[in-house]
């Protein structure tokens, strides 16, 4: 090196100022380069010829320019002879550039005057970014652990406490100063750290062992407790102990098992009472029914009226409280049975029709033709549900209409999914008032003001019975008009055929007499006393509602003896008796006797005369029954 002389000095210079690998700029003492190296120019991205338009200032962020400002002025002063700093530059493209600044002053030799800056820059930026996400990393690590809600204990191989979040003194009483460096045995036991640490357990079985921390002042608190491996290098360095605070978790448990048997006793002491009420307000309202087949004359017949309408009220709300608590009290049960939804439909709308006839009210249904014929259901627990909705529809609509459509919703293998909307273009239910609808006791009328009468609880009882259905329940404003809309689904399973009465007829054939019987009546109490009388008298019967369901199960199973309502919805007795005629084979024909409130001269005639075998008049005697099957074993003996 000695030997070079000045122009071997100066291509050495040239040589390492091109080719150094950090960035050497030249930079006078008012901020302009004069100088750069290919480096400069690859780190901040511009030319050389780029640079020399620009000064340091104008590549610097304001705040770090007024840092190297200040410390460039006591490189003038003579403070100092270099520094060095951490400095971001604009890059051409906008981009930030971390960069190692060096900067030194060049002084005259002679003088001691200023004459330029050298700046030695080297780009950080990729090493500085991993340090930020690193320390960002960090920064959530040790939020995760300040903010927990649980308490996070870290501990070493030795088994002793390396560190701890804060809610370790809320749960333990002990500050992490006093825990640090002691063996975490003192908070879980000895039996509990020696299973952590012999390195052939379970984590999972040991997280279960570990159900209290000790406390400071000699108390436990119960937690649930997650055991984490402390991994470095894909080795193991520690233990997490994550423990969640179940103290609170606990008496929430307790009050809500408590409020759970106490509404499940009120549930079943509602339940008890309603039916013990029902039972004898079914006997006055029986009695009235009695009372009607007595001679009366008007004022009598008017006083008996206003017992029997009184008596309905009654057990209509009884009856709503007696559903609700069953429900309430999960004693509800869904019945499987073949249901025929249009059939259930129509039935519905005969009963609420006469009500909907005097307010002048159109009443139109839709039920879609993908409906299938039959489906496997419970046709009580839909039909109590539609009845509940169509009556509220037809006492809330003044004037207008009603309708019911039926659309099939999903499809599945074995189960089908049935939308039901109730349409009506009645008062509304005001939006403020309309979230509270499905709520037990709650009525949208004041209870000072309104002039329905109920409980309260219908749609609340619609809403547990479509659940159960597997369903759900809402309402809906009306759309382009005033009024309500309320829709529900529910879910069926597929029919695959098989009979509609198979228990019942399977009963029949253990009567007395194998006598196989059909009741057709649309009367529940009138039902209960024929059924009743059939059983003292030992046999059993299957029992229908309509004349339309008598058909149906004629042409399901063979029944000997049929006792048939003349007066009942959807088909009457006699449609009933002309259709089983058609459709049976006259050595397999049932024995039809007409069951009738009246009694006129000439009705017993009318009635063989269009199909029917015999008749009995009510109120119906055990005798009068009793009459009729043995003549009808009579005629089946005789040759």
């Amino acid at each position: 090196m000695g030997g070079l002389d000045v122009f071997g000095h100066l291509k050495l210079f040239e040589h390492v100022f091109r080719n150094a690998p950090i960035g050497i700029a030249f930079v006078t003492t008012e901020g302009h380069w004069t100088s750069v190296n290919p480096a400069v120019c690859r780190i901040l991205g511009y030319t050389e010829e780029e640079l020399m338009t620009l000064t340091s200032r104008q590549l610097s962020y304001d705040k770090e320019a007024d840092r190297e400002n200040a410390l460039l002025d006591e490189l003038l002063d003579g403070q100092r002879t270099t520094f060095e700093m951490e400095k971001k530059y604009v890059h051409k493209s906008g981009q930030t550039i971390w960069t190692s600044l060096h900067v030194s002053l060049v002084r005259d030799e002679a003088e001691g005057r200023p004459l330029f800056f050298i700046k030695q820059i080297i780009d950080i930026t990729e090493s500085k970014l991993a340090e930020m996400r690193l320390q960002e990393s960090i920064e959530r690590y040790t939020s995760l652990k300040k903010y927990n809600h649980d308490a996070i204990i870290s501990m070493g191989l030795d088994g002793n406490i390396i560190n701890g979040n804060q809610m370790v003194r809320q749960l333990t009483g002990y500050t992490i100063e006093e825990l640090a460096g002691t063996s975490i045995s003192r908070l879980i036991g000895r039996s509990n750290q020696d299973r952590i640490l012999s390195d052939n357990m379970d984590y999972s079985e040991i997280e279960q062992s570990i159900n209290y921390l000790q406390r400071k002042d000699g108390g436990m608190t119960e937690v649930l407790a997650t055991l984490a491996p402390i991994v470095i290098h894909n080795k193991t360095t520690g233990f997490y102990i994550i423990a969640k605070d179940m103290t609170e978790q606990k008496r929430l448990l307790i009050e809500k098992e408590a409020a759970e048997k106490t509404n499940k006793a009120k549930s079943e002491f509602l339940a008890m009472m309603s039916h013990e009420i029902r039972t004898p307000m079914n006997g006055v309202i029986g009695m009235t029914d009695l009372l009607f087949e007595t001679r009366l004359d008007s004022e009598q017949e008017e006083y008996v009226q206003i017992i029997k309408n009184s008596g309905n009220t009654l057990l209509s709300i009884i009856n709503d409280i007696l559903d609700f608590s069953k429900l309430e009290s999960g004693k509800a049960e869904l019945i499987q049975e073949p249901c025929n939804v249009r059939a259930i439909l129509s039935e519905t709308i005969s009963l609420i029709l006469p009500k909907a006839l005097e307010k002048n009210l159109e009443i139109t249904t839709s039920v879609s033709p993908d409906i299938p014929h039959l489906v496997l259901g419970d046709q009580m627990k839909l039909k109590q549900v539609l009845m509940n909705l169509l009556g509220n529809a037809v006492k809330y609509t003044p004037s207008g209409s009603v309708a019911v459509s039926v659309n099939r919703v999903k499809q599945a293998p074995d189960s089908v999914k049935l939308q039901f909307e109730v349409r009506d273009t009645g008062l509304g239910v005001p939006k403020e008032k309309a979230v509270h609808l499905f709520e037990p006791f709650y009525q949208v009328d004041h209870f000072m003001t309104r002039n329905a009468e109920g409980t309260g609880l219908g749609l609340s009882i619609c809403r547990n019975l479509v659940k159960l259905m597997g369903g759900e329940i809402w309402y809906e404003a009306g759309r382009e008009q005033a009024g309500s809309t309320f829709l529900f689904t529910a879910e069926f399973r597929n029919h695959q055929g098989g009979g509609l009465y198979e228990a019942d007829e399977e009963a029949n054939g253990k009567g007395a007499g194998k006598v196989r019987i059909l009741i057709a009546e649309d009367n529940d109490i009138n039902t209960l006393v024929m059924k009743r009388v059939i059983e003292k008298l030992g046999y059993s019967a299957t029992v229908v509602q309509n004349g339309a369901e008598a058909v149906d199960a004629v042409k399901r199973h063979t029944y000997d003896l049929i006792f048939m309502d003349v007066q009942m919805p959807v088909m009457n007795g006699l449609e009933a008796t002309k259709a089983i005629k058609e459709v049976t084979p006259p050595e397999s024909r049932p024995y039809i006797v007409a069951v009738t409130a009246h009694a006129i001269k000439g009705d017993r005639e009318r009635y063989l005369a269009s199909g029917m075998d015999e008749y009995i008049s009510k109120p119906i005697s055990m005798d009068s029954v009793s009459d009729i099957i043995e003549g009808y074993l009579a005629l089946k003996k005789a040759p």
